[in-house]
């Protein structure tokens, strides 16, 4: 018999949302690591906050919508809220209950820079790698570094001379218009009305250039898991910087002698010395003229290991600009963009340490 076909304006469920999601879903591995972390968080969490006044949204909340954001490609914080007041899934992963009211979508923006000041994500992706370190996916003294170009959230319109207005340029309709072709444009001339720490870089010969910032991690060589990152101007020292400064972090840190691997961006005598300061024995790819690593470093057969295990580092980059929208940065200035790609850096971490732990 055909069933009737009728609209219910009201409905009363005895079933939680806890019980309307399957045992085996990918996110409840994803959940129970994201909980432990952020429980750990606890004293980070009451130190940026006041003891006095209306209580806030709970920090927790916040950050596990914001890895959802993440890891369903969420384009906007406004379509996630909306995404938060009618799916289970969201409501389940982030706290809410079924009756529970979803908070206004400028929440974000009015605690973002609470948790950039307090660098949670850094924070947090700690946490994530103390819980790696113990189920045994990290190894201790083989990484690999590398880095690459972040788009700014600025056009090459906002691109204009510092000392005036952009005199002489031609364009019609809107004062907005501009039209900067044949002009010599340099960041020590120029910087952008939108976004004034972007820079204008370029990757290689033959590439375009863009409005950016550089975004640098640290992986693993074991399972390719990001145990450290950073976000910095754009400009031709900034990659050797970063190994520098990973390696010394790696030191404080108490680790033994290590190997870091690297492209030919990183075969350059001040790096190579730089990393050798620090007890790491840089395994970067040699350039067909002038490299810096000699047979001390290419003899060994670790050397040819890294060279091999040093490419699923693009594997991070591709996972953060497809699936966490990462391509085009949303924030302005590097301290925001730097937190999110530390967060996103984190929310990698998390969704292959589930595919590692779930894998017989």
């Amino acid at each position: 018999m055909r069933g009737n076909d009728r609209e219910q304006d009201w409905m009363f469920s005895y079933v939680s949302v806890e019980a309307r999601i399957p045992e085996d879903h990918p996110l409840r591995a994803v959940k129970r690591m994201a909980d432990t972390a952020l429980r750990n968080l606890w004293k980070k969490f009451e130190a940026l906050y006041s003891h006095t006044g209306r209580p806030s949204i709970p920090p927790e909340q916040l950050l596990r919508a914001l890895l959802l954001q993440a890891l369903y490609s969420i384009r906007s914080e406004r379509l996630l809220v909306e995404q938060l007041e009618y799916n289970l899934l969201f409501r389940w992963f982030v706290g809410l209950a079924m009756e529970d009211r979803v908070w206004d979508a400028t929440v974000f923006s009015k605690n973002r820079e609470r948790l950039v000041e307090g660098e949670i994500a850094r924070a947090f992706l700690g946490e994530v790698l103390e819980l790696a370190a113990a189920a045994g996916l990290i190894s201790d003294e083989h990484f690999t570094v590398d880095g690459t170009l972040l788009e700014a959230s600025a056009s090459h319109k906002s691109f204009r001379p510092k000392d005036g207005p952009g005199a002489g340029a031609g364009g019609s309709g809107s004062g907005r218009e501009r039209d900067f072709h044949g002009e010599r444009r340099l960041n020590d001339t120029h910087g952008s009305t939108t976004d004034p720490e972007a820079r204008l870089y370029r990757k290689g010969k033959g590439k375009e250039s863009k409005l950016c910032f550089l975004g640098h991690v640290l992986v693993d060589n074991r399972h390719g898991l990001v145990v450290d990152a950073d976000t910095t101007l754009a400009t031709g020292t900034a990659e050797g910087e970063a190994a520098v400064r990973f390696a010394r972090r790696l030191r404080r840190r108490g680790r033994r002698r290590a190997t870091l691997a690297g492209d030919k961006a990183y075969d350059q005598g001040a790096v190579v010395e730089g990393l050798r300061g620090q007890s790491v024995t840089p395994h970067v790819a040699q350039r067909l003229k002038g490299t810096a690593i000699d047979e001390r470093t290419t003899r060994h057969a670790g050397y040819a290991i890294s060279q091999w295990k040093r490419k699923q580092v693009e594997q991070v980059f591709g996972w953060m600009k497809t699936v966490a929208t990462l391509r085009k940065l949303r924030h302005r200035g590097c301290k925001r963009v730097g937190w999110t790609f530390t967060f996103a850096a984190a929310a990698y971490d998390l969704v292959r340490m589930r595919t590692l732990l779930c894998t017989p």
